[in-house]
């Protein structure tokens, strides 16, 4: 266990609103940091937009298996970024336009960044590169073949050749500039949402994700070129070839330019919050429990009355296909009073039980426990369930009306009264520290954050508003729950009827 300082619980305690001793906090505009990352003196590499995109329906993705070891070439990883993010809406301010884009954001200030070291892949020069989403380009980093170095640092047993291997990394003042220092905890969950998107789009190509949270921070780190005082990685997705790696070699590479470390620099002028390094750096020890023991719906301190079966579906009730519903997704908020149907929640109770995707490792799954609030949903009652995915059931903790008294908790946002579920992503902040280390706070936080992002992708296909509520007063939302002293809400995501556009 990591000492109680640098604990996860010890960050989340400091970070915590609290309705009696919330303190100002004006927008420094003249320094709003810049979203988009800018190599000085490297040409972009224009990666191919006249693509063919996939016509299935997100329920079909989800289920089918994804197993193909067959090449790929420069269209393909187009499209696999192209699907992971992208720019989906444009507003007009007065300063210049602004891009919204595929994968949720809190404040809209998009913390992620994605490299890519190629091996093999047809019509690209093997090397690390950094993609440039507002160009759709790649910026090489770095020229050859660094596939055993890869394995090596990325601290991965497999012995076939990584021919993709997507690092996702957080721009720290970026959310700082609004967050301060709870904006950790919104990298996470940032980060997580496109990690999402990510394992969606290798399935696209019948490619599962080999995932990881677990790689030398400080080595990952140096391969891409990154200021480790401003931007951290977060993720690693590996997609393995057929071909055995030729030599595991402990080899080191040479530092790149001070130019391409400055670009992690967003703006002239950036205030830095030494909680998120500490949180950060504590974390970078990985330290695996026996995760047997660490189920943690069984540690949050409630008890729920029977777990009733969620029923097996044969589809889902779809309005949209995939893509078109992750370029479509928005925050949607107008909600209206109208339930949901019982087909539409038991979906989402099977996209939440799903582990074929983002979380194939139960050590990651383990760290979050999901419940729900039921507002308005046919046939069920008002009340707080939790959701048991091993055996595929819910079960009532309490019954009542809670989603009021939530829209009230989460900064007095009542709009968030008429959603239809209050999804909800819990943990038991001294279980992660005690079993994983500071760095079991980034399984959950990561993990929320796919989950989260897997929801708002089938809301939108099934014609429904959903937004997600990292902002909230932490000790009223446990204590509405009646979690135990150790356990928080992480995230909440709101689903339900929107009002027609």
């Amino acid at each position: 266990m990591c000492n109680v300082r640098n604990s996860s619980y010890q960050y989340h305690h400091d970070t915590s609103y609290d309705r009696h001793a919330m303190t100002g906090h004006s927008l420094d505009w003249a320094n709003q940091p810049a979203v988009f990352k800018h190599y000085e003196g490297i040409q972009p590499l224009h990666l191919p937009q006249a693509m063919e995109l996939p016509k299935r329906f997100l329920s079909s993705l989800m289920k089918e298996p994804a197993e193909h070891d067959g090449p790929l070439d420069m269209m393909a990883l187009s499209r696999i970024l192209f699907l992971t993010n992208t720019f989906t809406a444009k507003a007009r301010h007065p300063d210049g336009d602004f891009y919204y884009r595929s994968a949720a954001s809190a404040g809209a200030l998009y913390p992620t960044e994605i490299y890519v070291a190629t091996c093999g892949i047809d019509g690209l020069e093997d090397g690390l590169y950094h993609f440039s989403i507002h160009r759709h380009a790649l910026h090489i980093l770095r020229q050859g073949n660094y596939a055993s170095h890869i394995l090596a640092i990325t601290r991965t047993q497999e012995k076939r050749v990584p021919i993709l291997t997507f690092f996702l990394t957080a721009i720290l003042f970026r959310s700082a500039w609004k967050y301060r220092a709870r904006s950790y905890r919104y990298h996470l969950l940032d980060t997580g949402h496109v990690v999402e998107n990510l394992a969606l789009a290798l399935r696209v190509h019948n490619r599962g994700v080999n995932l990881s949270y677990d790689f030398d921070d400080h080595r990952v780190d140096h391969f891409l070129g990154i200021d480790d005082a401003r931007e951290f990685t977060l993720a690693v997705a590996h997609m393995f070839g057929g071909e055995p790696v030729a030599e595991r070699r402990e080899e080191e590479v040479p530092d790149l330019s001070e130019t391409v470390r400055q670009a992690s620099i967003v703006s002239a002028k950036e205030v830095a919050y030494p909680d998120i390094g500490t949180t950060h750096r504590a974390g970078a020890d990985i330290a695996r429990g026996i995760t047997a023991e660490t189920e943690m719906v069984q540690n949050l301190g409630l008890t729920h009355q029977g777990l009733s079966k969620i029923e097996a579906l044969a589809s889902w009730p779809e309005d949209m296909g995939y893509p078109d519903a992750l370029f479509h997704r928005r925050s949607r908020r107008n909600f209206v009073n109208n339930p949901l149907s019982k087909k539409e929640l038991t979906a989402f109770l099977q996209i939440l039980c799903n582990e074929g995707l983002s979380v194939p490792e139960s050590i990651y799954a383990s760290s979050v426990a999901t419940g729900f609030l039921v507002n308005q949903v046919e046939g069920m009652a008002e009340g707080f369930c939790l959701l048991d995915p091993e055996h595929k059931g819910i079960g009532m903790v309490a019954q009542g009306a809670f989603t009021e008294k939530m829209a009230r908790i989460c900064l007095d946002q009542r709009w968030l009264a008429n959603a239809g579920i209050h999804f909800l992503f819990l943990s038991n902040l001294q279980v992660l520290d005690h079993t994983w280390g500071a760095r079991g706070y980034r399984y959950a936080m990561l993990t929320a954050g796919c989950m989260g992002q897997r929801l708002y992708v089938a809301a939108t296909a099934m014609g429904l508003g959903c937004c997600g509520i990292g902002a909230l007063y932490d000790g009223e939302a446990a204590a509405l729950l009646g979690l135990n002293e150790a356990s928080v809400l992480l995230y909440l995501v709101a689903v339900g009827a929107v009002k027609k556009i």
